[in-house]
């Protein structure tokens, strides 16, 4: 299914979602455009702060449609409720029952989701070679959907998943258990009676970003042989992956992953494939001068 835009020099973008005013987005978006002779305006619409409230979803997608936009970016809360207002899904977002991109093209809305690719993509990058047998994740939220599908398009055979919330960890499992088949996901309410059963650890959870300090997990339950990621970018080393390094884990920050599903919706946006190196050292160099950004997707 082709859904990017007809290629143009000139796009008009943005992210709705609640919450997210301090997005990296825009920034991310609009320098590399600007990298390849394109004018891209990147638009935030928070509807936390909108008059209007989250129940305007409808209305705001209305508008950006009628404006001419080439598409939007969805994050929380609104990835599962969009997809009732939209024309057509991607098999990935219908797997996923999830949508976090919005291709708006010869009038029809289009609902794909980029951050399963986000993270996957990282996962090869920053950790290639490693055992990816038995992983545990915690966090059965929005970037948890995406990661525990991505690790099984990876070929992870077997996925612990922990979630505070019993039931959202139950239904992630039901929704992997139609995309891939029963048993490759199982809800777990012990970690630590896995942790000496595991190739590796996932945090999908907020918690290590500056708002939410400390580790997901004892760090007593790390073993070196684990690798160990995190979703969290801000900081760039959490509490977890400190702890995960001292005792010599292989371990990857979720920066990458903020890039790269930012990379392939701007290419679905434009239809023209971003450097994604590049893209990748302008967001650290962001990150290493002090410019202190909070993931909008809890």
């Amino acid at each position: 299914m082709d859904v990017t835009a007809a290629k143009s020099t000139s796009y008009r973008v943005g992210l709705i979602g609640g919450g997210i005013m301090k997005s990296r987005s825009p920034s991310i978006h609009m320098a590399e455009g600007e990298a390849l002779g394109l004018d891209v305006n990147y638009r935030l619409f928070d509807l936390d702060i909108d008059p209007r409230g989250h129940g305007a979803l409808a209305t705001v997608l209305d508008e950006v449609q009628a404006q001419g936009f080439a598409g939007v970016n969805i994050t929380y809360p609104f990835k599962q409720e969009v997809m009732a207002l939209l024309d057509e899904l991607s098999p990935d977002a219908r797997a996923l029952k999830a949508v976090n991109t919005v291709v708006l093209k010869d009038g029809r809305r289009v609902g794909c989701n980029t951050d399963w690719t986000g993270f996957g993509e990282n996962l090869k990058r920053g950790l290639p070679g490693a055992c990816m047998n038995t992983v545990l994740q915690l966090g059965a939220g929005g970037a948890g959907s995406a990661i525990t599908y991505a690790l099984l398009k990876l070929g992870v055979q077997q996925i612990f998943l922990s979630d505070l919330d019993c039931e959202r960890a139950g239904r992630l499992v039901e929704t992997m258990a139609d995309a891939f088949g029963p048993g490759r996901v199982t809800a777990c309410d012990n970690v630590a009676q896995v942790a000496d059963r595991i190739d590796g650890l996932v945090n999908a959870t907020p918690v290590g970003m500056l708002k939410h300090p400390g580790t997901p997990l004892p760090p007593s339950l790390l073993r070196s042989r684990m690798w160990v990621a995190d979703v969290v970018y801000v900081p760039l080393e959490t509490e977890l992956l400190k702890s995960a390094r001292a005792i010599g884990c292989r371990t990857l920050d979720g920066g990458g992953m903020a890039v790269l599903q930012a990379a392939e919706a701007f290419r679905l946006f434009t239809g023209v494939t971003p450097n994604v190196e590049r893209m990748l050292s302008k967001f650290n160099e962001s990150l290493r001068s002090g410019e202190v950004v909070t993931s909008s997707d809890e």
